[in-house]
């Protein structure tokens, strides 16, 4: 039986894992490797969530595969070379990856094939990134949906694809490379975030069961909920594939408050399908006419720092730089501040999300930036998001930004949304950076035309 070389990625998992299982069901030598890419480790040395994070789903990994008999060889720097050196070390005929949608894991993938071709080496692309593979569906007359609800009518009525058995035992192929992970200081500058949820698929299966069995029911009520923390914080463990999107919907699918899980694990799907048929959206303006953008340094600091003076705006960007982590209404709520309050350009704020997210995700932060910015599938000007208003809907007593905002920690109550001019000059927090209505008024008006030469 010829050697295979499973390349993981964003797949770090043993169960519902297509080239696992085929090489035990087969019983074919497999070299597990991964590939510290030097591209990709040139931005992630400033981003030490992420990284971090990864390192920990790699030795997790490495663990799991070590139990079945294998474990996880580890080879940096130019990924296509050192996968087709790893592939012609261990004299493997194919290797295995998972497919993925960006621009830059396109051309990737696309040159691996075309080295592999002339070493006579098969690449097979597995699915497992998403629950539906990106491409699977498609509308008439088009390659892609660019809608969300008619693709959601597609993608509930389709059928989950079978997981793939989790292996028993692996025969272990020879080693590709060092079976040692570097230190978080030797790739990346800079600390990380002192609350950051742990990496790797034992993690993630923790985290899923103690959700699935407590929390899941009440979600549809309680998903947007910002003291209540009641949603799943899947999401890092699914944009590194700790544990699959399909195992997830599998699971949630038939169960009370399901439905509204899987429309979020839809929507995941939906942003894939779309970045892989449109990579250019990962940077620029998928749709709509120009929103005239205002440069200020200084307000953006303000708001990256939390100290925007809306308090719930500044808890949810605390939030972020505390934990690698931003509650999804909050998100919704800094975005709009920034594109609508402050009229600073989308990539601005997705930019800082991408350098302090655990599930810093291109797919998912760049389009949902998109999305609220009205740049994207979606470009109505008139989704304003009142944080006031938010604060008071959503956090309704003041506890999200007490756990966040150290200022307003003993605020008691709703005053905390909301200090007074007293309040704010005695604790050192400062007043709001705009009037929330003057600043839609000028946001409305530059999405019309560009502002006069001062």
């Amino acid at each position: 039986m010829d050697p295979v070389v499973a390349v993981f990625t964003r797949d770090l998992r043993v169960a519902d894992h297509p080239a696992l299982a085929d090489a035990a069901h087969a019983g074919a030598p497999l070299t597990a490797l991964f590939v510290l890419d030097d591209a990709i480790l040139a931005s992630a040395c400033n981003r030490p969530n992420r990284t971090r994070f990864l390192l920990q789903c790699l030795s997790d990994l490495d663990g799991s595969l070590r139990s079945l008999g294998s474990e996880l060889s580890v080879r940096r720097g130019v990924w296509v070379d050192e996968v087709i050196s790893a592939a012609r070390l261990v004299g493997a005929s194919t290797v295995r990856v998972a497919q993925d949608v960006s621009a830059y894991a396109q051309a990737r993938l696309g040159k691996l094939e075309r080295a592999a071709a002339r070493e006579r080496i098969a690449v097979v692309r597995d699915p497992g990134i998403t629950v539906v593979s990106p491409g699977a569906l498609v509308p008439a007359g088009g390659d892609h949906y660019k809608i969300f609800t008619p693709y959601w009518r597609r993608w509930a009525a389709s059928s989950l694809a079978p997981l793939a058995r989790a292996p028993t035992r692996l025969e272990a192929g020879r080693s590709a490379g060092t079976t040692s992970l570097p230190d978080l200081t030797d790739v990346c500058r800079g600390a990380s975030s002192p609350d950051v949820a742990p990496g790797g698929e034992t993690a993630a299966r923790a985290r899923f069961d103690g959700w699935l069995e407590h929390d899941l029911a009440a979600y549809p009520d309680a998903r947007d909920d910002l003291p209540g923390a009641a949603t799943s914080r899947l999401s890092p463990y699914l944009h590194f594939g700790c544990i699959s999107a399909t195992e997830v919907a599998t699971a949630v699918r038939e169960r009370p408050g399901g439905e509204e899980l899987a429309r979020q694990l839809c929507w995941r799907d939906f942003f894939h399908q779309l970045l892989q048929a449109r990579p250019d959206a990962a940077s620029s303006n998928y749709r709509g006419g120009d929103v005239y953008w205002r440069e200020d340094t200084d307000a953006v600091q303000r708001w990256k720092e939390g100290r925007t003076g809306y308090p719930v705006v500044d808890a949810g960007m605390r939030q972020l730089l505390r934990e690698g982590f931003m509650h999804n209404r909050a998100r919704m709520i800094v975005a709009s501040f920034l594109t609508k309050d402050l009229l600073v350009d989308w990539r601005v704020g997705s930019r800082h999300f991408l350098d302090w997210l655990v599930d810093g995700d291109v797919a998912n932060n760049n389009l949902n930036w998109q999305w609220t910015a009205g740049t994207g599938t979606d470009t109505s000007h008139r989704r304003v998001l009142n944080p006031s208003r938010q604060g008071t809907r959503f956090d309704p007593r003041g506890d999200y930004v007490r756990r966040y905002v150290d200022e307003l920690a003993d605020v008691e109550g709703r005053a905390a949304l909301d200090p007074d001019p007293e309040t704010r000059a005695r604790r050192a927090y400062p007043s709001p950076i705009v009037d929330h209505q003057d600043a839609i008024a000028e946001y409305r008006a530059r999405r019309l035309s560009p502002p006069r030469p001062s």
